[in-house]
């Protein structure tokens, strides 16, 4: 909780941040494994997130049945350990880089995925809050994209609560508990942190607010975008829009751009990626997924062919959201350039 700040999105006087922490497990027996979605957050997913995703279903699908591979309050294996930090799409909720933020938790990181209220499709808090219910929704209707205002708010509010984080873990690391109702945290996580080696991953307005928050924050050391503009809508039809500083300046620290042929956006996009990668000493790298789409770097690669072989989406629908790739081929991809970034500029030993 952001004293510090006020709620840019609804009348609320302090800004709230909501986080999942993965990390390498001391030992998991007895303690339950974690569902990719809590039960409120699941049972509004079909009536908001199709105002974004439109391929999704409306009904048919328990979004709260998904188990992952975590187990929830397990004590963290002591060791200090790297520091990722995930900020989903636009509109979408933390659960959604359920995957790959386990994968890198594998390998030794310990990953931290923020939602960001208001901008999130739906965040469920522990409790009610006067002005605010117990799961808050967001109020984008459509992509923000087309509003430069509003994208401008979006963007430098995920910033801030990127930055309030990376202060709350210091906290957390130095042996205090930054917890909102001071809940007991589980057993040793503070002692597995450390934040002087802390990188960001994200996707779409994540992947704008994973380079251009380590252009503005110095403690982040390496950062990856998966397919989010580096430059600010144009305010009007014809002309072109602000590249964020990151790309008109460029940045020293290392930078992964990786995208899609499938991007409907493609050309927008290359403008302002075509000038981060221009900086003649800049350390920024690039690739690409075939047969893919913006979804792909969300769960919804594995989900979406899931939900085709259920009857549930078409496969035009399908190919929209995620691509025609397998997610045999997706996901292994998606994981490997990710974990091989981090593990050259942040390794875990």
């Amino acid at each position: 909780m952001d004293r510090s700040r006020r709620d840019p999105w609804e009348p609320l006087p302090v800004r709230e941040v909501m986080v999942t922490v993965f990390y390498p497990a001391r030992t998991v027996r007895g303690y339950p494994v974690a569902p990719q979605m809590t039960e409120g957050a699941a049972k509004t997913l079909p009536h908001v997130d199709p105002l974004f995703h439109t391929e999704l279903p409306t009904r048919g699908v328990n979004w709260a049945a998904t188990r992952t591979h975590s187990h929830t309050g397990a004590p963290a294996l002591p060791a200090r350990r790297p520091v990722l930090l995930y900020s989903p799409g636009g509109g979408d909720p933390r659960s959604l880089g359920t995957g790959l933020a386990e994968e890198l938790a594998s390998h030794g990181y310990v990953v931290v995925a923020l939602d960001h209220p208001g901008d999130a499709s739906e965040v469920e808090f522990p409790h009610r809050m006067k002005g605010r219910k117990k799961v808050r929704t967001t109020v984008f209707r459509g992509d923000p994209r087309k509003d430069p205002a509003l994208f401008r708010s979006m963007i430098d509010t995920r910033i801030a609560d990127t930055r309030f984080v990376l202060d709350q873990l210091e906290t957390l690391a130095g042996g205090r508990n930054p917890d909102a109702e001071q809940r007991p945290l589980p057993q040793g996580l503070g002692r597995a942190l450390d934040p002087r080696r802390a990188g960001i991953y994200g996707h779409s307005a994540g992947g704008t607010t994973a380079a251009e928050a380590m252009y503005e924050d110095r403690r982040i050391l390496a950062a990856v975008n998966l397919e989010g503009f580096l430059d600010q809508p144009p305010e009007a039809p014809g002309r072109k829009g602000q590249l964020y500083p990151v790309a008109r300046y460029g940045v020293g620290r290392p930078l992964l751009l990786l995208g899609t042929d499938g991007f409907r956006y493609q050309k927008e996009l290359e403008r302002s990626w075509s000038a981060m990668l221009a900086h003649p000493h800049g350390r920024t790298r690039r690739h690409q997924l075939d047969q893919a789409t913006h979804g792909v770097f969300t769960d919804y690669a594995t989900l979406a062919p899931q939900l085709q072989s259920a009857g549930l989406m078409t496969a035009d629908n399908r190919n929209r959201l995620v691509g025609a790739i397998d997610p045999a081929v997706s996901v292994p991809l998606l994981r490997g350039y990710v974990h091989s970034f981090f593990a050259r500029h942040l390794p875990t030993h």
